[in-house]
């Protein structure tokens, strides 16, 4: 569920506490925690409501002028059910201070180093993680289609995985491409000391 940056910061100053998409099938859970540029967003109640059943009041929490404007961000050939979902802000992101610690203990290296493992292990893929990280590493800030083209992975596979990475707080995303955060130049430097 994605929100837009405007959307984000009334969600955070408390102004926006509803949501209203149109979907096929709910895709967040009551109760979820969404990860967001402004931290952590939690998802509330979940509501199937008709179109007529939408107030002013209700355009206005979900941070749009009114009613007209909200349906018209379904978009015109948008089909499906609409969904009101109460939102709020609930916490800085945990991988922000994760990624940037420049500290890594021997028994949080080894820690990384299995989940890095598991992960190349369970991969149709095979082992990419330090392919990826150290790509990364080398290329600051290039999208997701360059890192595809240096490493033979696919885009939107890519993207996903490095959210991992991300999860891990080893990587960083940027308006455009990522970065290796301190904590995973910490973690790459004490596994080529291994080497």
């Amino acid at each position: 569920m994605l929100f837009k940056e405007i959307h984000l910061q009334g969600i955070k100053s408390g102004e926006i506490t509803l949501a209203f998409r149109k979907w096929q099938k709910v895709s967040v859970n009551s109760g979820s925690l969404l990860h967001t540029s402004i931290g952590l967003v939690e998802i509330g109640d979940i509501q199937v409501v008709n179109e007529v059943d939408i107030t002013e009041s209700d355009a206005q929490q979900s941070g749009f002028t009114d009613k007209k404007h909200l349906l018209k961000s379904f978009g015109k050939n948008s089909s499906g059910t609409i969904f009101q979902i109460s939102v709020r802000y609930h916490s800085p992101d945990p991988r922000i201070k994760l990624r940037e610690q420049t500290k890594l203990s021997d028994q949080h290296f080894m820690d990384l180093k299995k989940k890095l493992e598991r992960l190349d292990n369970y991969s149709k893929q095979g082992h990419w993680t330090n392919k990826v990280l150290l790509t990364i590493k080398d290329n600051p800030n290039l999208h997701a289609i360059g890192i595809a083209k240096l490493t033979g992975f696919e885009k939107d596979w890519l993207k996903l995985n490095i959210r991992k990475l991300k999860n891990l707080g080893l990587t960083m995303s940027h308006h455009i491409g990522y970065e290796v955060s301190p904590l995973g130049n910490k973690y790459l430097d004490k596994l080529s000391k291994l080497k």
